[in-house]
């Protein structure tokens, strides 16, 4: 298994060409097709706006956004040849919602970057990576707003909790999975008093993902009530080095074991290193 196409969501903030960049390079690894898909905010249809001046602002500065379009996509087609990478570039018009996803599902992986509060240029439509994760049926690789990243999957920590979400990430994360030098599985309060029937230890899972030849350490941790799973996740995932997690997003497990939907948004906030996310 591998990845064979990839998406790189592209925009006009400062992070979009680092984003380019990697996406480059997983695309020459997994000689994969790189799509470029550049798309930067525009009010969504429904949306109605009264206050004097807001009517005129986008159309006083669409000749910008031309000239910022057409600037990334010689840079898109530079770097493909430089890379020597097989893809193409796509300007998606059109409010980023609506007009992204159906790229994405074309996609066997999708390279996004978290939103940047720093920098405005990052925001493209109203939660926009959770809309793509969501909607699109395709694994997300979500890249931190701050900070220098080489390309992950050295050492990757899965978060386990036995959810349908989770399980769908493991696998989607496969090719990442099996290039790994180092792969940690994480449960956390996997002892809680839910029937053993319903509970799917990390060692079952561990052992399906070590039939693809992959080495799992297994690990289970127990935290107090009101400490943030998320920030569980972020803390093991810097004590142990690791340069990638692996997630379900926004699972809804009876099983309380690891991963539930505020992790997710604690993940999506707070971000310190690339998160591949699968729904």
């Amino acid at each position: 298994m591998s990845y064979k196409s990839i998406l790189v969501h592209l925009d006009t903030s400062a992070r979009a060409h680092p984003r380019l960049e990697l996406a480059l390079q997983l695309a020459y690894q997994f000689h994969a097709r790189l799509m470029g898909v550049f798309s930067t905010y525009i009010p969504a249809p429904h949306a109605f706006f009264v206050m004097a001046g807001t009517a005129g602002y986008y159309e006083e500065h669409e000749p910008q956004r031309h000239e910022h379009c057409a600037a990334l996509e010689r840079l898109v087609h530079a770097e493909l040849a430089r890379a020597k990478v097989a893809g193409q570039w796509i300007a998606a018009n059109g409010y980023a919602n609506d007009v992204v996803p159906p790229y994405a599902r074309l996609a066997d992986l999708i390279v996004l970057g978290q939103t940047d509060p720093k920098d405005p240029e990052s925001f493209v439509s109203e939660q926009f990576v959770e809309h793509i994760v969501l909607s699109a049926g395709r694994p997300a690789l979500i890249l931190p707003a701050a900070g220098s990243f080489a390309k992950p999957g050295k050492h990757v920590l899965i978060a386990w909790d036995g959810s349908r979400e989770a399980t769908r990430a493991i696998h989607d994360a496969m090719p990442f999975l099996s290039l790994a030098s180092n792969v940690t599985l994480l449960t956390v309060n996997a002892t809680r008093a839910e029937p053993p029937r319903y509970r799917i230890p990390g060692a079952d899972i561990a052992l399906t993902v070590a039939r693809h030849g992959v080495k799992v350490d297994v690990r289970e941790m127990t935290a107090d009530s009101d400490t943030s799973i998320g920030d569980v996740l972020l803390s093991q995932a810097a004590e142990s080095s690791c340069d990638m997690i692996v997630m379900g997003a926004y699972a809804h497990s009876r099983l309380h074991e690891v991963v539930l939907g505020g992790a997710t948004r604690t993940i999506l906030k707070s971000m310190t290193v690339p998160v591949l996310l699968s729904h």
